[in-house]
């Protein structure tokens, strides 16, 4: 039952990325290496185990679809290893879309696979970004 939930979940949540990231207005003057960096902590927050860290890095919307930091971080460990225990990472282009900013990481899996992972930014009420989603691809072209 709570493997069932947790699928649920995660197609629930993929979903909701490409119709929420579709009501997002471009931003202007949005800065890459502040994406960056929000995506370095919260890579080191899966690497320490630091559920709660990692989990602040997301939205919102996403913290309420996964609703504690422990479900999150196993949705993650399960369907996001390559993010969630990457062996290289490398940042590629930064980029304001009709949906908000984008971030390019290319990553090495832990198998050695290589991956892009495109992050999407939401802008918080306070002015902060957080991560709306991240789309992940294999990338066979890109080495890490």
């Amino acid at each position: 039952m709570a493997q069932y939930r947790f699928w649920k979940l995660a197609a629930a949540a993929g979903a909701s990325l490409l119709l929420a990231t579709a009501t997002l207005k471009a931003e202007e003057g949005f800065d890459g290496a502040k994406l960056q960096t929000i995506i370095k902590n919260q890579m080191s927050a899966f690497a320490s185990g630091n559920a709660k860290a990692a989990f602040s890095f997301a939205t919102d919307s996403l913290q309420r679809r996964f609703q504690t930091p422990e479900f999150f971080m196993e949705m993650v460990r399960q369907g996001y290893r390559p993010v969630y225990q990457p062996k290289s990472v490398t940042f590629g282009q930064s980029k304001m879309t009709k949906f908000g900013p984008t971030q390019e990481v290319y990553v090495t899996g832990p198998q050695g696979k290589n991956w892009l992972a495109l992050y999407s930014f939401e802008k918080q009420p306070d002015g902060s970004w957080r991560i709306s989603g991240c789309y992940l691809t294999k990338s066979e072209g890109f080495s890490a």
